[in-house]
């Protein structure tokens, strides 16, 4: 019968698959996202002047003569750094821990900002990554040539060689011990 040949069945992929539990990562993670231009404006609600008060806190501006300027410069500093934090804890390749090294160099650019006795923000920081650049490199050029000898030596995919080389915690606190 004519009825039966477009019938659709369901087909069922390992990549396709959502439980509930990464339906709610996944939108947290969206919702993380879409936010951020929320989160760089939020200078903008900062005074323009040297001392800013609170109810919380004061702040006073001494390098940068304004609060505003200040928190500009912050934000500029944190909100790269807030997407490549996401980025780590969500990326599924071999090559993740790459991103430690522009991660350290946006944590070593905020410090400074918020030294306020610093002249010069973005001098001889290279120095100060060189030990975690000697760990990440390497490790990295090691999973690299491990995932080539086995494609070399199996007749595997790189997709599923990357998929053999992820590493899958169980948690989000079990993936933060992972790296510390």
């Amino acid at each position: 019968m004519i009825k039966n040949k477009h019938k659709l069945t369901k087909k069922t992929s390992k990549y396709q698959l959502t439980d509930r539990k990464s339906l709610i990562m996944g939108s947290l993670v969206a919702i993380a996202i879409s936010i951020s231009p929320y989160f760089f404006y939020l200078y903008e609600s900062v005074p323009n002047q040297p001392i800013w008060d609170t109810f919380l806190f004061t702040y006073k501006s001494e390098f940068y003569n304004s609060a505003s300027v200040a928190f500009w410069t912050i934000t500029g500093k944190a909100i790269p750094l807030y997407f490549l934090t996401i980025w780590f804890f969500t990326c599924r390749h071999w090559w993740y821990h790459a991103l430690l090294i522009p991660m350290t160099m946006y944590i070593y650019q905020l410090t400074n900002v918020l030294n306020d006795d610093l002249h010069y923000i973005d001098s001889f920081e290279l120095k100060y990554f060189i030990p975690l650049m000697a760990i990440v490199i390497p490790s990295i050029y090691l999973i690299r040539a491990k995932i080539f000898n086995r494609i070399n030596s199996v007749n595997k995919s790189t997709q599923e060689l990357e998929d053999e080389m992820r590493i899958r915690p169980l948690t989000f606190i079990q993936k933060i011990k992972q790296y510390f």
